[in-house]
């Protein structure tokens, strides 16, 4: 996957398994900033934990369908 420099991005459900390779993969292609928003109800925290340690990455502990 090509990124631009410096794009930035969010990942909705970014604490699951797809999302998480998703995050990860946008950093190390790139990316400056991803932001990973996720209820956590099926993600995991210790998948936030591992994304925690890379540049640019932010997690928002949030469910969607709540305003």
């Amino acid at each position: 996957m090509k990124t631009d420099q410096g794009a930035r991005g969010a990942v909705l459900g970014g604490a699951g398994f797809v999302g998480l390779h998703l995050c990860e993969r946008l950093l190390r292609d790139g990316a400056t900033e991803v932001v990973a928003i996720d209820n956590l109800l099926t993600g995991s925290g210790r998948n936030v934990d591992e994304l925690s340690r890379l540049p640019g990455f932010s997690f928002v502990r949030h469910d969607i369908c709540e305003p």
